[in-house]
């Protein structure tokens, strides 16, 4: 598949984007934090996907592509959290839906190519799903599977420095408002056991949605992205604040024990 795409769309994109974010500003500093911990993701989303693009001799407008992928990926999550004050789409709006109908609504993309276009849309619809459509052209996935690997990429380093963090506040538009209780699920410990995705319906409790974010690694597409992980040491970081039991020892051991060294 041809691709091309001008460096001065890139630049235009990345100038909506930035007045679009200049229309979420509050006088309130929690809520200000949750609008910038999101724009923040996204900057480094789309340097992280350029990394991992340029290890995969990706072309300069396929990076382009990727790019433009990453900085729209979570364009719905400032609308999701003015509207609902919450980053859970269980609670609130599939944020990747959502991210769909602003693009649309404010014809974002409509100077581009059909093809590229409808690309990009579909890439930020699929990014957030437990599986990937097994009906797509190759080029849909393969740019699907980028901005999967760049968004849990970023998604984990956000995560452990807030498990690590010093000061003890917590920040629950981080945490999805979940309670910290002892424990976790069975169903958690059986998809994990299973090395299958760990569904959200599933998630009860804090321990819950740090073993779904371990359990992310059955979903990584790029060697580029395994070697971040294995040397960011992402997996180690979310164990270290689990707790001591024989059934998260079992999980890691199913996952790959490298990846917690």
């Amino acid at each position: 598949m041809l691709i091309s795409i001008p460096e001065e769309k890139l630049t235009e994109l990345k100038d909506w984007f930035v007045n679009y974010m200049h229309t979420f500003q509050y006088n309130n500093p929690e809520i200000q934090q949750n609008i910038d911990l999101k724009e923040e993701h996204t900057k480094r989303v789309c340097k992280g996907i350029i990394h991992i693009g340029k290890q995969l001799k990706l072309n300069k407008d396929e990076l382009r592509l990727a790019e433009i992928i990453a900085l729209f990926h979570d364009i719905g999550r400032f609308e999701q959290y003015a509207r609902y004050r919450s980053f859970r789409d269980g609670k609130s709006e599939n944020h990747a839906d959502l991210g769909v109908k602003i693009l649309e609504k404010f014809g974002v993309l409509e100077s581009l190519n059909s093809t590229i276009k409808n690309i990009i849309l579909r890439a930020i619809y699929y990014h957030n799903l437990p599986t990937l459509p097994q009906e797509e052209t190759d080029p849909c996935l393969f740019f699907t599977k980028l901005i999967r690997d760049a968004d849990k990429l970023d998604i984990w380093k956000v995560v452990t420095d807030y498990y690590h963090r010093k000061e003890p506040k917590r920040n629950g538009a981080i945490e999805l408002d979940l309670p910290d209780t002892p424990g976790f699920s069975d169903e958690v410990y059986h998809d994990l056991i299973n090395q299958r995705i760990v569904r959200m319906k599933h998630i009860r409790n804090l321990n819950d949605f740090k073993l779904l974010q371990i359990g992310w690694i059955f979903d990584i597409n790029f060697q580029p992205t395994l070697d971040c992980i294995k040397k960011r040491r992402y997996l180690k970081k979310i164990r270290d604040v689990l707790p001591e039991s024989k059934e998260i020892d079992e999980i890691c051991n199913v996952i790959n024990v490298s990846c917690f060294n």
